[in-house]
């Protein structure tokens, strides 16, 4: 059986040129990518995907975030529990807490700037591609 699901490299990642990089980790995982689309989001999208942070006093900045500039939309499939596998290669949210060898351990620095998004559990990922990728 294989699970789907969602993973964005983030403005900043694009910006710096690292999402061929964050690719080849989940691929080199053993993970498949089954839809791709490099966009800008509107504001009203931003803010479906991020509904959950809505009326916290970062939700405009992760609005302002998100929509600066192109960030790259991705399904990725695999086994059971694709969203932990896909958690476990980003590292914790901070970059300055997360492992060596994870994305954000090995890549970035700023908690602001972390360059990935991997859905949460398996409700938030069909979520996410609903909003993302509403015709796979």
């Amino acid at each position: 059986m294989s699970d789907r699901t969602l993973v964005i490299c983030k403005p900043d990642a694009v910006e710096r040129g690292l999402s061929g990089e964050i690719i080849r980790r989940i691929e080199a995982k053993g993970l498949k990518l089954v839809a791709a689309e490099l966009r800008t989001i509107d504001a009203e999208t931003a803010g479906r995907h991020y509904a959950e942070h809505e009326g916290k006093p970062f939700f405009a900045d992760l609005v302002a975030f998100i929509t600066r500039s192109p960030a790259l939309f991705m399904v990725v499939e695999g086994p059971e529990d694709t969203w932990k596998v896909v958690r476990t290669l980003m590292g914790v949210t901070n970059p300055r807490e997360a492992a060596p060898g994870t994305i954000r351990g090995d890549l970035a620095v700023e908690l602001t700037e972390n360059l990935v998004h991997g859905s949460d559990g398996p409700e938030s990922a069909t979520r996410e591609i609903g909003i993302f990728f509403p015709n796979l």
